[in-house]
């Protein structure tokens, strides 16, 4: 079978109904492969592998006496440090949080994995408080990219995705307020969904408000299946959550190689954004899969000018009402780039953010129409791929902020709009690029659909990054 930590959730699940594998050794494998490639990217913030081996053991024995506890026992999951977690802390990327707690509570997401039977390993890397799209942070320095380790693997969910490219868990929880992640899920050759605002429980509230979502980061399509079946589980502490799912998402109905009847549109810009000629080709490609998979694909844009300026004012009002209780000695630690926006966020008039909330409304009301017209919407989902780890913005860039290369993602998190990365080659440097598949509110399984559809015409789990040389600085 070879290195368990190279199987997805759905291998070792397999396995374990089979005999041939038990959680034990895949928790094993894993650990040994987080000992082996993390000191070269830095994608963990805690690791917690004597838990992990007591509940490994815990799973195998449920698997002897065919007592399992739910869809994932026994397999390994990583958690993003924004989301609480009992008995450890979540320091957010941040020397502003005390680390002694307590800490006596889970998120949802968390407490469902566990209630799942799922084995944490550890915690992943963020930037502080997730505010930008790559990942480095005063608290843990910068985490790296398995492809090319000199490479931000993105953000905000940076060291989820680099976990998971890296065979450091094959399952991921993180969290999406203007892309966080897709952008790492491009930037490392991974699969990950951004759920219909609500569809996945998220506590306590973010203070980017309801731009946050939380979901599934993965190597495949069946396995964000999986995990996103057990965490859409209901939790009280979440007032805009919605129902849970009427169907499970491992079940979704018809046939997932035929895409016939689908309305699809590809925007290869969105009408405003410049994309790199390596990158658009690869999209291109994805897209014409989709004919070949029976969809009517046209090329057709949504009809709406870039939202930067409006979703600044929301992104940068919450993060400076994240730090608004920090005494001055506590803000001058944070990392420039968060105070600099904080500063600007906390200038804002409640008439801008109202604007600016307006706008947003106009967005949701442009994308409803639109998905009258069509089913699903292709797009890049970065214009760019991997560049230097440590920057926010690649060098040269015009703007200064990460909101200046990520066009794709963070409009989608304005209309709550479930929406996929998934990988769609390699560019002649040998990184990955990858597709977006938004869909309309509430049409998450038709995107999982779409996208499990795509990876059985363009399988991509070849697409594994080698392992690593010599340790990088961080």
């Amino acid at each position: 079978m070879g290195d368990a930590a190279d199987l997805t959730a759905t291998e070792l699940l397999e396995g374990y109904r089979a005999g041939t594998l038990s959680p034990v050794e895949a928790t094993e494998a894993v650990l040994a492969r987080i000992d082996r490639e993390d000191p070269y990217l830095n994608a963990f913030c805690l690791v917690t592998g004597d838990s992990a081996m007591a509940a490994a053991r815990a799973s195998a024995d449920r698997w002897r006496r065919g007592t399992t506890l739910g869809p994932l026992d026994g397999v390994p999951v990583s958690v993003k440090d924004v989301l609480l977690t009992r008995g450890w802390p979540t320091l957010r990327g941040s020397r502003s949080i005390d680390p002694s707690g307590p800490w006596d509570e889970d998120a949802p997401t968390v407490a469902r994995v566990r209630e799942a039977g799922a084995v944490i390993v550890g915690k992943t890397t963020t930037p502080e408080f997730a505010w930008k799209g790559v990942t480095d942070s005063p608290l843990t320095g910068v985490t790296r990219n398995p492809w090319d380790p000199s490479r931000t693997p993105g953000g905000s969910s940076g060291g989820a995705a680099a976990a998971v490219a890296a065979g450091m868990a094959p399952l991921a929880l993180g969290t999406d307020g203007g892309g966080s992640v897709r952008i790492p899920a491009a930037f490392t050759g991974t699969f990950t969904l951004k759920p219909t605002y609500g569809r996945v429980p998220h506590y306590p509230a973010s203070p980017f408000g309801t731009l946050a979502h939380a979901g599934p980061m993965t190597r495949s399509v069946p396995d964000a299946a999986l995990l996103l079946d057990a965490i859409c589980g209901a939790d009280a502490r979440d007032w805009s959550a919605l129902p849970p799912p009427a169907a499970a998402f491992t079940g979704t109905p018809g046939d997932p190689a035929d895409l016939t009847g689908l309305r699809v549109a590809f925007s290869p810009r969105l009408g405003f954004a410049a994309v790199d000629p390596d990158v658009a080709a690869l999209v291109a490609a994805a897209a014409r899969v989709f004919t070949e998979l029976g969809a009517a694909v046209e090329e057709a844009d949504p009809g709406f000018a870039d939202p930067v300026e409006e979703f600044e004012v929301l992104w940068f009002a919450g993060a400076a009402k994240v730090v608004e209780h920090l005494p001055a000695h506590a803000r001058a630690a944070l990392d420039p780039g968060l105070r600099e926006i904080c500063d600007r966020g906390a200038a804002f008039t409640a008439s801008e953010y109202l604007d600016a909330t307006a706008r947003r409304m106009e967005l949701g009301r442009i994308m409803g129409l639109f998905h009258e017209r069509y089913d699903l919407l292709l797009t890049p989902t970065l214009p760019i791929t991997a560049f230097e780890a440590g920057r926010e913005a690649p060098a040269g860039a015009a703007a200064p902020r990460w909101t200046g290369w990520t066009p794709f993602t963070y409009p989608f998190n304005m209309t709550q709009q479930p929406a996929a990365s998934l990988p769609c080659g390699l560019t002649p440097e040998g990184l990955p690029a990858g597709l977006q598949v938004v869909g309309a509110r509430h049409a998450d399984a038709l995107v999982m659909r779409a996208c499990r559809a795509f990876e059985l015409a363009r399988p991509w789990h070849d697409l594994r990054p080698a392992a690593l040389g010599a340790p990088v600085p961080h």
